[in-house]
């Protein structure tokens, strides 16, 4: 399901049906204060959560992958819990080679190429897993509401561009808990966006923002694919499918038409059959996102590229010295 559009309205033009759905929106967030009220478990080394305020995606998994590269390269080989969206097993197992995007979901699946990966519906339960299975560092992704873990450090995401919608909670707008008392508990900040979409964040948002923040892009990874003039229908089930119809025009691509699925909507091979031909009858190569690849069966695989991006970060320092104080 797509999130309306006047979840996305600047907070001081929220419109007449914010405003109207706003009690509904204090009821949700008095639910999640008196579940994050709940004690957790208190691992024995550092969990890194990376959660966001807002329903749907807003670059976690990039930045998951970006945290486990840091802190390779401190020395550091960290495990990743994740509940498994998507993914039917309860868990808490070890994402194989041998798993499906069904089983698991295609977020840890993805992961899985960088760092082992638990998938456990209770995340308490995949953090035990994890840590008796070595792990010296722990990333927990997407459970910043989730009171059964307590983190060491807490990582916010956000989509620059977007922000934090219209400042209200579900239903009258995109967010899980309000701003100020989600970034009471949050360590860092992250947006990701392009410079223009970084200016718009500090513009509106730089006043709730009391914790330091960083600064990032996804950019394409060179794979030596020239993508200038290729003529392609790109599909995507991701929160923003726009964003990657977006970055495959900025890499010189012509977008004959752009699919855009439901958030990990899977596969199927009705729809896949349904592209293909379309792709064909337009002279044009079918391609998608690294996340929707993980779903393709693997019949599929050889007959979609795909765009593959990665996390900038032109400074890191504010989560290297939290690294530090952590021992990492």
């Amino acid at each position: 399901m797509r999130a309306p559009g006047f979840w996305w309205r600047r907070p001081d033009r929220p419109g007449l049906l914010p405003r109207l759905l706003s009690p509904l929106g204090w009821l949700y967030a008095a639910a999640t204060a008196r579940r994050l009220k709940q004690s957790g478990y208190r691992p024995a080394v550092p969990v890194l959560c990376v959660g966001n305020l807002v329903a749907g995606g807003a670059g976690k998994t990039p930045t998951v992958i970006a945290l486990v590269e840091r802190l390779a390269a401190r020395g550091h080989a960290a495990h990743v819990v994740s509940r498994g969206h998507g993914g039917r097993l309860e868990g808490p197992v070890q994402v194989t080679a041998t798993h499906r995007a069904e089983e698991v979901g295609d977020e840890p699946l993805l992961l899985s190429a960088f760092a082992p990966v638990w998938v456990a519906k209770d995340r308490a339960a995949g953090v035990r897993a994890a840590e008796a299975a070595g792990a010296r560092v722990i990333l927990l992704d997407d459970g910043f509401q989730n009171p059964s873990v307590v983190p060491s450090l807490g990582l916010v995401v956000v989509d620059a561009a977007k922000g934090f919608g219209n400042d209200r909670c579900i239903p009258a707008g995109p967010l899980r808990e309000p701003v100020g008392v989600g970034l009471a508990r949050a360590d860092l900040v992250l947006t990701i966006g392009d410079e223009a979409a970084q200016a718009r964040f500090g513009a509106i948002w730089s006043g709730a923002v009391a914790v330091p923040r960083l600064a990032g892009r996804l950019e394409p990874l060179p794979m030596g694919m020239d993508w200038q003039g290729q003529r392609v229908l790109a599909f995507a089930g991701i929160a923003d499918p726009s964003r990657f119809f977006a970055t495959l025009r900025g890499e010189g691509a012509e977008l004959v038409r752009g699919e855009a699925l439901a958030d990990h909507e899977m596969l199927s091979e009705t729809l896949l059959r349904r592209l293909e031909a379309e792709a064909v009858a337009a002279g044009a190569q079918l391609v998608t996102t690294e996340k929707d690849a993980a779903r393709l069966p693997p019949a599929w695989r050889p007959k979609v590229l795909t765009l593959v991006v990665r996390l900038r970060v032109a400074d890191w320092s504010a989560l290297d010295a939290a690294f530090d104080r952590l021992g990492l």
